[in-house]
């Protein structure tokens, strides 16, 4: 059996910017190689910076509200200690300025807060790999981990075929597949099913396969046509002429020689193909058998026939 499919990497990430924004500037495009730490794009990073300008601002007032206090406590606790001020104005003190620090503190963390969502306004690469979807372009406005760039990682590659379902029986699974470049079958490779869907497309009926590649020619880029070709272990199969086929109760059937009565008898069948001359029998005979193929639209059940010339069902 051979099918058609297409070459895509195991791991795929899809990178997004983690603030919302507009789009000012896109570096790199479907196809592009990128590396980790590459910039790839950049959103209006105005808002960001005038919140670490305001961040910056709450900081130093809070910092200077902290040196005010520690220089009220420190005066506080050397009247205190020379008697010329009361323990509650001593306390009051130095419950300020443990407020001032704390709101330093506080400030300091919305600094950094703030600084961190600056850098979110540049989209980097996070591995070394190739662009193989982008969703936005410069001037459009984008959303808070929505996705922008899908990067096919390097590493492993996978041959995607569609399948329909009844051909995935776990006994009949191929322990190899060749897959092959569709432009040119000489460039080749070998792999095992490593993945299949558990739904099924509606609208196909088929089913997603993932065949995980042992190793890739260069000449195997990513998206490239392939073919995967396997050997698919089948059960018994019994080639008859088309001549042998009849009907009963609207159910494909044979007539069968019963050798011990010496009469004709039906036998429904399933069949497995059809050709012009021959149809495929999967199920209902068995080696030995020996099925009437001329003559018989003039049998009748049980009807004697005389066994001249007869010939055993072919494998």
């Amino acid at each position: 059996m051979t099918l058609t499919g297409t070459l895509a990497a195991q791991v795929e990430s899809n990178l997004a910017f983690r603030t919302s924004g507009r789009v000012i500037e896109r570096l790199v495009d479907v196809g592009d190689r990128v590396e980790p730490g590459q910039l790839l794009a950049r959103i209006d990073a105005e808002l960001q910076r005038a919140a670490v300008e305001s961040a910056n601002a709450v900081l130093a007032s809070a910092e200077a509200q902290v040196t005010q206090a520690a220089a009220a406590f420190a005066r506080s606790e050397s009247l205190l200690k020379r008697g010329f001020t009361t323990r509650r104005e001593f306390d009051a003190a130095e419950r300020a300025l443990k407020v001032a620090r704390a709101n330093a503190a506080s400030a300091t963390a919305r600094l950094a807060s703030a600084e961190e969502d600056l850098t979110f306004t540049d989209l980097t690469a996070d591995a070394a790999g190739v662009v193989t979807a982008r969703q936005l372009d410069v001037g459009e406005v984008a959303q808070a981990a929505a996705t922008v760039f899908t990067v096919a990682l390097d590493g492993p590659r996978d041959a995607v075929f569609d399948l329909y379902e009844s051909l995935l029986i776990e006994e009949r699974r191929p322990p190899e597949i060749v897959v092959a470049l569709a432009a040119d079958p000489s460039v080749n490779t070998t792999g095992e099913i490593r993945q299949v869907s558990p739904t099924v497309d509606p609208v196909s009926g088929t089913v997603r396969v993932k065949v995980g590649l042992e190793g890739t020619p260069p000449s195997m880029s990513l998206g490239a046509a392939v073919t995967g070709t396997a050997l698919l272990p089948s059960t018994p199969v019994y080639n008859l002429p088309s001549s042998a086929i009849t009907s009963v109760n609207g159910r494909p059937a044979v007539w069968v020689f019963d050798t011990k009565s010496e009469t004709a008898v039906t036998r429904e069948i399933h069949p497995f193909a059809y050709s012009a001359s021959s149809v495929s029998v999967g199920e209902g005979l068995e080696a030995g058998d020996l099925v009437i193929t001329d003559g018989t639209k003039l049998l009748r059940p049980g009807q004697k026939i005389s066994a001249s010339d007869v010939q055993g069902a072919s494998e």
